[in-house]
């Protein structure tokens, strides 16, 4: 039989038990804070029809959209007609001959799907959290994957800042938390607008914030070039560098943003929108940062960025305001806002800094060695009591050399080892060893289901 090459997607991963219970730590850690703050669980499905998510995570986004092929492609081929439909996709169009369907790309789009599909059914403001996996085909490298999973909490009915002060704070509380120390960043994209206005009209107001949103990855001369390229002037460019170039308390960055771009309504809206949240959720890690774009196009107002301090890696949470984000389908006047946590980022800064807590590795308690038919009838029945008390518990699969069964029981982490041999057995007694210590006790049976008693 021919050798078989057993390997992973590139940007895909398989977890094992240590790995899903430090996720499951995190996952847990958030839905706790979520349903703190009176969020409702929520799940869609994987995929998605394909004009549900195209054109709605602007220029670059829609590229990383995992597509879909049809059934029954073979047919299509008797046609004589996939060249012809594979040539258009290779052009960049998209055609239902080939693909309907796509892999969702984030879980905010699904939402507004959801709320588009089921408004008139919902109590308003409705909250909701989701925690599933979604798919990008980005390129893989440390921190960025095509499957990863997003934890999401949105709030749709509500125009009221009240809601981004209780999502800044809903970050601030997770991060304690877990122990991970952030920076919470936020800004507004009315700023961004009003910049755009400043600088010839809001028609250049995407052209500014995709090169924007690259500042962290290209530098400042080369958002200039890109810039230069869209088509600005050196005098458009000039405001903008000033606007980048922002820096100092927050305090001190009203001021600069103010007398920049104060004489633009929209801009005032954005600066006290800004100040307000500043203000009223009381944050000592939460900045403005201006330089902070966000590049999906449904964002309207305060937009949020987290990053992990002492460790290089991407943003760990994002989100924003949308203020009419079901309106793509069909359903205007539903505003929102809602943020999204990066849970695999997060595990990577929590692994890297060794922020776990001990007793996250914790599956089976108490492991019974098997010692004999006899002995291991007895040990199962003890076995099964400590189970109905919420005990994890194993018994050896085999009467095997103690070498064997210790073994096994380190490899596992499994903290006690109980022996019942034949003496043990008719003396109504077991031997109790604490692998950690090496403190080993006798103790009766009925003592044994007292000492790991909860």
């Amino acid at each position: 039989m021919a050798k078989v090459n057993v390997s992973l997607p590139q940007g895909t991963r398989d977890f094992g038990a240590d790995v899903v219970r430090k996720r499951n730590y995190i996952f847990n850690t958030i839905k706790s804070v979520f349903e703190l703050y009176g969020f409702e669980p929520l799940e869609t499905p994987a995929m998605e029809n394909l004009d549900t998510l195209m054109g709605k995570y602007g220029e670059e986004g829609d590229k990383l959209i995992f597509k879909i092929l049809n059934n029954g492609l073979d047919n299509l081929a008797k046609q004589q007609t996939i060249k012809d439909e594979f040539e258009k996709i290779l052009a960049g169009k998209n055609t239902s001959a080939i693909t309907e369907r796509a892999l969702k790309y984030d879980l905010t789009i699904p939402f507004a799907r959801y709320v588009a599909m089921n408004h008139n059914q919902l109590t308003m403001p409705f909250k909701r959290y989701q925690v599933q996996p979604v798919w990008r085909a980005d390129r893989p490298q440390k921190g960025r994957y095509r499957e990863f999973y997003q934890c999401d909490a949105d709030v749709v009915g509500s125009k009221s800042l009240l809601n981004e002060v209780e999502l800044t704070n809903i970050y601030s509380t997770v991060f304690q938390k877990l122990g991970v120390d952030v920076e919470i960043k936020i800004n507004s994209r009315k700023i961004l607008a009003a910049l755009a206005e400043v600088c010839g009209g809001s028609e250049k107001m995407v052209d500014i914030t995709v090169a924007i949103d690259k500042l962290d990855k290209i530098g400042l001369e080369k958002v200039k070039e890109e810039l230069v390229q869209r088509g600005l002037t050196a005098e458009q460019i000039s405001i903008i560098e000033k606007y980048l170039l922002i820096v100092g308390s927050n305090e001190e960055k009203l001021q600069q943003i103010n007398s920049l771009l104060g004489e633009s309504e929209t801009g005032r809206q954005g600066i006290e929108e800004l100040e307000t949240v500043y203000l009223q959720s009381a944050i000592t890690n939460l900045q403005f940062d201006f330089t902070l774009a966000r590049g999906l196009n449904y964002y309207t107002g305060i937009i949020f960025e987290v990053k992990a301090k002492n460790v290089q890696m991407g943003s760990i949470g994002g989100g924003g305001r949308y203020d009419d984000l079901t309106g793509l389908f069909g359903v205007p006047n539903i505003p929102g806002v809602g943020i999204s946590f990066g849970v695999d980022r997060i595990y990577d800064v929590m692994e890297e800094l060794k922020l776990f807590p001990a007793d996250v590795h914790t599956g089976t308690t108490v492991l019974f060695f098997n010692l004999g038919d006899a002995e291991s009838k007895k040990a199962f029945e003890l076995m099964q009591q400590l189970r109905n008390k919420a005990v994890a518990c194993e018994l050896f699969h085999e009467n095997s050399k103690f070498d064997k069964q210790f073994k096994y029981a380190e490899k596992k982490q499994i903290p006690f080892i109980v022996i019942l041999g034949t003496k043990e057995l008719e003396s109504g007694t077991c031997n109790v060893k604490e692998l950690a210590t090496g403190v080993q006790e006798s103790l009766s049976f009925d003592a044994l289901l007292q000492k790991f008693s909860i």
